[in-house]
């Protein structure tokens, strides 16, 4: 948010007048990584997404210099993209160190597909940060990807049906 719209003040160039009548669409959430490839394949092994044509690996004899990746769903929906970069912090949270700056949160229907998909993420790289898999409130497992990423797995509550958390 700029400063004058945090000062309640309208941003230069501002024309009260106008109605908005169509808004960007977010196209995907992209994240840096120093292993492009390695981090695409995690996600698209644990989210069961595909590579947007032409980012598929090359051929096992040919080398692999991708440094930006996007997968999508079945639809070719973008979903997810990865941007090397030749150094990251792996962030500390829940210390604040090197903050988390974003995560991912996914939902599950059931406290079975909770702990399945947690294990899922761990067979394939992820490690556990924070277990709160028994809370009634709002059980979930917050892991970190191979390159350090927070993301949550959160059991579906009926009220987080209806849209709230």
């Amino acid at each position: 948010m700029g400063t004058a719209a945090r000062r309640g003040r309208r941003p230069a160039g501002w024309r009260g007048n106008e109605t908005v009548t169509s808004y960007p669409e977010l196209m995907h959430t992209a994240l840096d990584t120093t292993d492009c490839r390695g981090l695409a394949e995690f996600y698209r092994e644990l989210l069961g997404l595909q590579y947007r044509p032409g980012d598929e690996p090359p051929a096992e004899s040919a080398e692999d210099d991708a440094d930006w990746l996007v997968l999508v769903d079945k639809d070719g929906r973008r979903k997810l993209a990865f941007q090397e970069v030749s150094t990251l912090p792996r962030s500390t949270w829940p210390e604040h160190d090197v903050p988390m700056q974003l995560h991912l949160d996914f939902a599950v229907p059931t406290r079975d597909e909770l702990q399945r998909h947690k294990q899922r993420a761990e067979d394939l790289g992820a490690t556990l940060v924070l277990d709160r898999s028994e809370d009634e409130g709002e059980p979930l497992y917050v892991l970190a990807d191979p390159a350090g990423h927070p993301f949550c797995f959160c059991l579906i509550t009926p009220k987080a049906s209806i849209g709230v958390w």
